[in-house]
């Protein structure tokens, strides 16, 4: 137990703490990395529980590409309405 103005460390092994450093620093790709190979190590329950919940916190969201869906087909429609108009 932590002393008076001692924070206590986070949960899981350095490695985990270390991944979601660099989650925290903004490196999320690398932050994935460390997290998809910290899985393949068979870790302990804890460890494994925080590199997954680190996967899930990083990855895009499925909306996102139904925008880009959207975008992409708008923009095309626009293309060939401009295309047709100055032929």
């Amino acid at each position: 137990m932590a002393k008076g103005g001692q924070t206590p460390p986070g949960p899981g092994s350095d490695e985990v703490r270390a991944a979601w450093a660099r989650k925290d620093a903004g490196d999320v790709v690398g932050a994935r990395k460390d997290a998809r190979r910290i899985l393949a190590q068979s870790p302990s329950p804890e460890d494994r529980e925080r590199a997954e919940d680190l996967l899930r916190a990083t990855a895009t969201p499925r909306a996102l590409y139904g925008y880009a869906l959207l975008g992409a087909v708008i923009l095309a429609l626009l293309l060939g309405l401009a295309l047709t108009r100055y032929s």
